[in-house]
C-alpha cells in the first residue's frame, strides 16, 4: 500500500471502482426481478448498496452532479 500514483492513475481506478460498482448494481437489480422473497430482499439490498457507492464516486468524479436530485 505504499504505490505512489498520480492524480490520472487515482482518476481511472476510481472510474474503474464506479464501472464495476454499476455493473454490480445492475446485476443485482436483475436478479431481484428473479427472485423469491428472501433472495429477492438480498438482492434489493445489495443494489441499494451499490447504487449509493456509485453515487459517492460520482460525487469524486463530478461534484454536485446529483445536488439537484436531493
Amino acid at each position: 500500500m505504499t504505490d505512489v500514483v498520480d492524480s490520472d492513475e487515482l482518476l481511472r481506478r476510481i472510474q474503474r471502482a464506479r464501472a464495476c460498482a454499476a455493473q454490480e448494481a445492475r446485476a443485482w437489480r436483475e436478479r431481484n426481478t428473479a427472485g423469491d422473497g428472501g433472495s429477492a430482499r438480498e438482492a434489493e439490498v445489495r443494489t441499494l448498496a451499490y447504487e449509493v457507492v456509485v453515487r459517492v464516486l460520482d460525487e469524486i468524479l463530478r461534484p454536485g452532479a446529483h445536488a439537484a436530485e436531493s
